[in-house]
């Protein structure tokens, strides 16, 4: 099968740097299914999950958001956030959405609230993705 090069590179790491077969990610007007070849683009990349088939078998990442580009010789994800399925500490995510609800119900200033909503959506996210991959592939939550 034919393959393509994803890069996919946030401000603190290059996340994800080799030859791939599918990108699927979820884009402003719904999932974005990427394959070798296809015509170049750009667009904004929502917070979700961002799926990589390579040598046949699948993974995922938790994205927080950014821009997808497809070149001719490859596809650059620059996203503000993203971590693998298995890399997120879900108690972490559990606290931060914790933390997020409770600012939330008493908020001081409107910064504060809009924060607030932005790490409450960031923390819902990843424990969404968590839970749908582990729920497909027979894991144990946790």
């Amino acid at each position: 099968m034919a393959k393509t090069r994803l890069e996919i590179v946030t401000a603190e790491r290059v996340v994800f740097s080799d030859e791939v077969e599918v990108v699927v990610a979820p884009g402003v007007e719904g999932q974005l299914g990427i394959l070798p070849h296809h015509a170049p683009l750009m667009t904004i990349l929502l917070p979700g999950e961002l799926l990589v088939r390579k040598g046949g078998e699948e993974f995922y990442l938790a994205i927080s958001g950014g821009f997808l580009e497809v070149r001719p010789d490859r596809v650059i994800v620059l996203a503000d956030a993203a971590e693998r399925v298995e890399e997120i500490d879900i108690a972490r995510a559990e606290e931060a959405k914790r933390r997020a609800e409770e600012r939330l119900t008493h908020p001081t200033t409107e910064v504060d609230m809009a924060r607030a909503e932005a790490a409450l959506r960031r923390a819902l996210m990843r424990l969404h993705v968590v839970a749908r991959r582990r729920r497909k592939s027979g894991a144990p939550p946790g």
